[in-house]
């Protein structure tokens, strides 16, 4: 009986963290895959304030328009003959992404009709402007 339990604490017990190691892997490619990433537009603007606004999480391609009549799309200035092209290609790489225009309220209204026809002229009907959501 000695030598049963001599052997016995001569053994050493060892934790196998394998299993573990793949469950954090799993879960850390989970939330890369999962995680959606915000495209800025490379603009801050000041929104109009609307009390009819909706929030929209999903918009994807975001045009900014400066109050001079800048406008910008992906940290780009670009200009607006270039605007039809650029969102053609990014509606192009994500499908179900809506369009989102966000003019300065200080930006003259040509250049905002401009832009809304040149997205349209690229096949998106459903452009949104971004405004600020006010408080009653």
């Amino acid at each position: 009986m000695r030598k049963r339990s001599r052997n016995y604490q001569d053994q050493e017990s060892e934790i196998n963290l394998t299993p573990m190691l793949d469950i954090v892997f799993i879960m850390l490619i989970f939330f890369i895959v999962t995680t959606s990433f915000v495209k800025e537009s490379g603009l801050e603007v000041n929104r109009p304030s609307a009390q009819t606004a909706q929030r929209n999480e999903h918009g994807n391609i975001i045009i900014s328009i400066s109050p001079q009549g800048d406008i910008w799309i992906d940290k780009r200035e670009i200009d607006v003959r270039a605007v039809r092209a650029n969102v053609a290609r990014l509606h192009a790489e994500n499908p179900r992404g809506s369009v989102i225009i966000a003019a300065d309220k200080e930006t003259r209204t040509q250049a905002l009709v401009q832009v809304m026809d040149q997205v349209r002229l690229a096949g998106i009907m459903n452009a949104s402007i971004a405004t600020e959501i006010s408080e009653q």
